[in-house]
C-alpha cells in the first residue's frame, strides 16, 4: 500500500511553506503573540483565499480537498508556529460538526467556515483535565422546549473570537452514557469567556462559563444522550491533526539546529563534526521521521475510516508528543 502524498499534495505543501515564509515569519508570529487574541484578519482572509479554510469539509457544504490535504497544511503551520484559530476551527469544530451535526447545522455553519467568514471551536475539557467521557460534567437539561447549560469549560482554544462553539455536555447518566453536543452561536446571555494566562501565546486558551444559558431545541447536535461515539471520532481527527502540527515544529527545530551546527565554529571547526553534537542531531532526525511516519499513518487511518483509526491516532499522539519535546530540548542543547 502506498502512503506517499500525491503530486498535488506535495505542490500544496510547497505553496503553503512559501506562503507562510512570506506572510507568517518569526517577526509576525511574535507580533501576533503580543496581541489580544493572536488573530490576524488579513492573514485569515489570505488563507481563505488559498482554500485552506475549505480543506476537509465535504463539497456539498462548500468544501474542497480531503483531510489529508488539511494534514499537509497543518504540518506547515506547525513548522511556522502560526498563531490563530486555524486548528481550533478546522481540526476541532469542523470534525465535530461533520460527525455529529444535523443537516441543518452543517448547512448553516460549514459554508461560512469554508469561505473564511466564520470561526469555531470545541469546548470539551473541564476542571478534571480529562479527555474521556467521564470528564464531562457540564449539565444540560431540557427547559421550555429547549435546553439550559450550566457549568464551566476550561482550556477552550481560541474561544474569544469564535462565531460558533460546539459544547460537550452531560444530559444524563455517567461515563459514555448521556453525553450530548450543542451548537452555541455567538455569545448568548449567561455565557462568559475569560482568557487564561498560559505559556504558549500562539494559541489562546479560555475558561468558558455557562450560567443558565438558554438554547433553542435545534441547538442539539444529533440525538440526545448518544453523542460520545461521534465526539470520539471527531477527537481522532483532531489528534491526527495536532500530531501533524507537532511534526512540522520538530522538523523546523531539526533544520535550524543542523544549519547552526554547520555554521557555528569551535576550535576552528564546525561543531557538527563533534560526536556529542552529531549524535544528538541523528537522534533528533530519527525521532522526527518516526513521528512523521506515525502521524501520516494515523491521518490515513482517520481519512479511510480504518478499524484501527482510534488506536493509530492515540499511538501517534503518544509518540509525537514525547518526540517533539525531546527534539526541542535537544535543539536548545545544540544551540
Amino acid at each position: 500500500m502506498d502512503f506517499a502524498f500525491s503530486e498535488e499534495q506535495e505542490m500544496l505543501r510547497s505553496s503553503a511553506r512559501d506562503f507562510l515564509a512570506k506572510e507568517c515569519g518569526s517577526k509576525v508570529v511574535r507580533k501576533l503573540m503580543q496581541g489580544a487574541d493572536a488573530y490576524d484578519p488579513v492573514l485569515w482572509k489570505k488563507m481563505a483565499g488559498l482554500g485552506w479554510t475549505a480543506l476537509g469539509i465535504p463539497e456539498q457544504y462548500g468544501g474542497a480537498g480531503s483531510f489529508l490535504d488539511l494534514i499537509v497544511v497543518l504540518e506547515e503551520c506547525g513548522r511556522a508556529l502560526m498563531p490563530g484559530p486555524f486548528f481550533a476551527t478546522m481540526a476541532l469544530a469542523v470534525p465535530a460538526l461533520i460527525e455529529a451535526g444535523t443537516e441543518a447545522q452543517k448547512k448553516e455553519v460549514l459554508p461560512p467556515i469554508a469561505e473564511g467568514a466564520a470561526r469555531a471551536t470545541l469546548a470539551f475539557t473541564e476542571a478534571a483535565g480529562r479527555w474521556d467521557a467521564g470528564g464531562v460534567t457540564l449539565a444540560a437539561k431540557p427547559v421550555g422546549g429547549g435546553w439550559q447549560l450550566d457549568g464551566v469549560k476550561l482550556f477552550v482554544p481560541d474561544a474569544e473570537g469564535a462565531d460558533y462553539t460546539v459544547v460537550a455536555a452531560r444530559t444524563r447518566g455517567e461515563g459514555e452514557e448521556g453525553i450530548s453536543l450543542f451548537l452555541v452561536k455567538g455569545r448568548p446571555k449567561g455565557m462568559r469567556v475569560t482568557q487564561l494566562q498560559t505559556l504558549d501565546m500562539t494559541r489562546r486558551w479560555s475558561e468558558v462559563r455557562f450560567d443558565g444559558v438558554q438554547l433553542a431545541a435545534d441547538a442539539l447536535m444529533g440525538a440526545p444522550h448518544k453523542a460520545w461515539p461521534a465526539l470520539k471520532r471527531a477527537l481522532d481527527w483532531a489528534t491526527a491533526a495536532l500530531c501533524a502540527e507537532m511534526v512540522g515544529g520538530a522538523q523546523k527545530v531539526l533544520e535550524s539546529s543542523t544549519e547552526y551546527a554547520k555554521t557555528r565554529h569551535q576550535f576552528g571547526k564546525p561543531i557538527g563534526i563533534y560526536q556529542a553534537v552529531s549524535h544528538k542531531l541523528a537522534d533528533m532526525l530519527v525521532l522526527s521521521e518516526s513521528g512523521r511516519s506515525a502521524t501520516y499513518y494515523a491521518a490515513w487511518a482517520v481519512e479511510a475510516d480504518a478499524p484501527d483509526r482510534s488506536l493509530a491516532s492515540s499511538m501517534a499522539k503518544a509518540y509525537v508528543s514525547d518526540a517533539y519535546r525531546k527534539v526541542a530540548g535537544d535543539g536548545i542543547q545544540v544551540h
